[in-house]
């Protein structure tokens, strides 16, 4: 059984993680869903002024840009929702943890049209990440059926239920273009909620979890680095509370021989944390609307969704589009996180980042 301290020098990272905060955290994040519910606090409906502003921006990028990787934010104007945009981020970053942008207008534009001005409002938020090995910075969440081979890998191209996770960047931000005939529904709750739950409840599973857990790459293996790495899913820095819970890739870590071995106590308190997001006491649901973008901080936030049926017709098929985007504001990480973001500097970390990848913005979902 190999420990921390033995990790080998230049492939793992040491433990050197921050203390454990003794006891709950208070603030806007801690929140629970039934409170949220029926409120529209979180919601931001576009104006008509800001509808007309997201056409023209995307009309005036469409018509100099060839390439939507090209599109930057000064290419992309947004006199008025630019502020809006600014303080929604604000409340993704240092409030609840997440917003539902509601009501834009993509009822008459392509769909390449409809990529660059969701790119456009990505790029006043912070760097598009690659969700993948090909160096995709737009992904596509759809059920490819029995067209797609790899299901297990990446649940998003599946109709089935994704259980409560985050994803690895700061921001992950869902543009809704169709709904599914029967559920799909987004879940969301407070992991800073489930911290305090877990502290009141069981604080012994509580600090297990800031120490170091290991963590499985999935075959995403930068060069020079082993495949696994080990990060705490608590982690309290500089003021802020960080969490990183993705359970499947901690369960399999322990496929590999010299991988941190998970303690009875680690397994337990990961059981809990799941239980905890699943407690309707706790979490929050909501229904996408063709033309919403939720965007959600992973530090704070995990997310679900409910298995779904899908349209026969495949122009009716749910379709979501998927941001993950490093903000250069975003709050300060603890030198662990570079064990899967490969840097902790805000607006250039998270994501998959493999040298000599090529950055693209498909337009299809394979």
């Amino acid at each position: 059984m190999q420990t921390a301290e033995l990790l080998p020098p230049g492939d793992q990272l040491p433990a050197d993680h921050p203390p454990a905060l003794d006891g709950p955290i208070s603030g806007p994040g801690v929140w629970r869903g039934p409170d949220l519910q029926n409120s529209d606090e979180w919601k931001y409906v576009l104006s008509s002024a800001e509808r007309s502003e997201l056409l023209d921006a995307t009309e005036n990028a469409a018509a100099q840009f060839d390439n939507i990787v090209d599109i930057k934010k000064s290419d992309f104007a947004l006199p008025t929702l630019s502020g809006t945009i600014r303080d929604l981020k604000q409340e993704i970053l240092h409030g609840r943890g997440f917003v539902l942008l509601r009501g834009l207008p993509l009822e008459d534009l392509s769909f390449a049209e409809i990529a660059i001005m969701y790119w456009g409002i990505g790029t006043h938020i912070g760097s598009a990440r690659s969700q993948n090995t090909r160096g995709h910075l737009l992904g596509h969440v759809i059920d490819l059926g029995s067209s797609f081979e790899n299901k297990s890998e990446r649940g998003y191209l599946t109709n089935r239920h994704l259980k409560y996770h985050c994803d690895s960047v700061d921001i992950v931000g869902l543009m809704c273009l169709r709904r599914a005939k029967q559920g799909g529904a987004s879940s969301i709750v407070s992991s800073y909620t489930i911290h305090n739950e877990m502290w009141a409840r069981r604080p012994d599973l509580a600090r297990a979890l800031y120490g170091p857990i290991a963590r499985d790459r999935r075959d995403e293996i930068p060069p020079g680095k082993g495949p696994w790495y080990e990060l705490p899913v608590f982690n309290h820095y500089k003021g802020r509370l960080a969490i990183n819970f993705l359970r499947t890739h901690i369960d399999m870590s322990q496929r590999h021989p010299d991988a941190l071995r998970m303690s009875d106590e680690v397994v337990e308190a990961l059981d809990l944390m799941y239980d905890l997001a699943n407690d309707p006491s706790l979490h929050l649901t909501m229904e996408f609307q063709p033309g919403d973008v939720q965007l959600l901080h992973n530090h704070q936030i995990l997310h679900d969704r409910t298995a779904y049926e899908d349209w026969d017709d495949e122009d009716r098929k749910r379709y979501l589009l998927r941001l993950w985007l490093s903000p250069p504001d975003g709050i300060e990480l603890p030198q662990a996180f570079a064990g899967r973001y490969n840097s902790v500097t805000a607006g250039d970390r998270g994501g998959v980042t493999i040298p000599g990848m090529e950055k693209i913005v498909p337009l299809t979902p394979v």
